[in-house]
């Protein structure tokens, strides 16, 4: 297997600057997933990695190897793209031993990989079909599957589950995580999908304009977001986000959100000095709501209430004239009527507190 390095990887097409100094170091066996909006880079990452574009200047390694000029055919990497492109006039056989074949590989061995590969993604009985037969899920297993015939070293997805409706997208998350487990392979995914994003990687690389905001496990991106773009990006419903000034007496320091303060402990005010404002990010999942006041509680309106099933969104303003307003995720069974008055509140451990000026998690100093 191989590990991967990109090395202050920089890529133009003409004067477009697409990728602006990438570092990036993906761990052997690792199942590294890059997300971020469309345009952001991360697919021109993965083809450097494939060797279909060649960085502009930096280096790319496998392992200690240098591969910057080394063609595609010669990295031994796989990759399945949004489209199966599979041979319409061949049968699911035929479609993963091609690459095989032009590659004169002996057939006995053609046949133990298809049929090794076959049994890994549960299409055995699949192999005499041609892909008009078949279903999405089907016709995206057998894409998978002629990747893993020719023993990569690196799979490569490029958004392998966009085709898809929302019931398949869930069952090929899994069948994608079991292959991984598996092959014991490196793979790298691309995606605009944070759930796909949170639920299979083992780290996250978060891009936009052609650079990387943060990379870390999914657990640390999401309750320790590196910078505001970070924390917008990932969590749905998104994260809420205020300006707040900072009062500071002999007792206690407080954020003024709208007209109301908010008193933080000790730990966090000792990173605030020399601060007069922030940005306080929230996620709704983390306020709670109640009828009645309770300790370093805000005065709000109920605004709106969206059943979701097991659970519901609802956005409160507050009880001032400034009216801002949080989206709060609550279980499915709350019950309130439009226009009456709540409290809300919330643990500032759960808090992220942003610069300003340069978007950055103070907390994270």
């Amino acid at each position: 297997m191989v590990s991967i390095k990109l090395k202050n990887a920089n890529k133009k097409f003409g004067k477009v600057e697409c990728l602006k100094d990438i570092n990036l170091e993906i761990e052997d066996q690792e199942f590294m997933v890059l997300v971020g909006p469309s345009g952001c880079g991360k697919t021109t990452t993965l083809n450097l990695i494939a060797g279909l574009e060649y960085v502009t200047t930096g280096q790319v390694f496998f392992d200690e190897n240098d591969v910057t000029e080394l063609p595609p055919n010669d990295r031994k990497v796989a990759m399945v793209f949004q489209s199966y492109a599979l041979y319409p006039h061949m049968n699911v056989k035929e479609n993963m031993s091609f690459g095989l074949k032009l590659a004169k590989t002996n057939k006995s061995i053609i046949d133990e990989r298809v049929n090794r590969a076959a049994n890994i993604l549960g299409i055995e009985d699949l192999l005499d079909r041609k892909p008009k037969h078949l279903s999405g899920g089907q016709r995206q297993r057998v894409a998978l599957g002629r990747a893993i015939v020719r023993d990569p070293t690196v799979f490569l997805l490029d958004e392998p589950l966009s085709n898809l409706d929302a019931k398949l997208r869930v069952e090929m998350r899994a069948q994608i995580k079991k292959l991984h487990r598996k092959v014991e392979t490196t793979f790298v995914y691309v995606t605009h999908d944070q759930v796909e994003a949170m639920s299979m990687a083992t780290r996250i690389t978060i891009m936009d304009n052609g650079v990387i905001h943060q990379v870390g496990t999914p657990e640390d991106i999401y309750n320790q977001p590196a910078n505001e773009f970070v924390a917008g990006f990932i969590g749905s419903p998104a994260m809420n986000f205020f300006k707040c000034g900072i009062k500071s007496d002999t007792d206690a320091t407080k954020l003024q959100i709208g007209t109301f303060d908010f008193e933080i402990p000790q730990v966090i005010s000792d990173k605030l000095k020399g601060y007069s404002k922030i940005k306080l990010g929230i996620r709704p999942e983390h306020i709670i709501i109640v009828q009645k006041p309770v300790e370093n509680s805000i005065r709000v309106i109920i605004d709106v209430v969206e059943f979701l099933g097991a659970s519901s969104l609802v956005t409160v303003m507050l009880d001032d004239e400034t009216q801002l307003l949080f989206a709060i995720l609550v279980d499915g069974k709350y019950d309130a009527n439009i226009g009456e008055r709540a409290y809300i509140s919330w643990n500032s451990e759960k808090m992220s507190l942003f610069n300003v000026d340069t978007q950055k998690n103070i907390l994270m100093d």
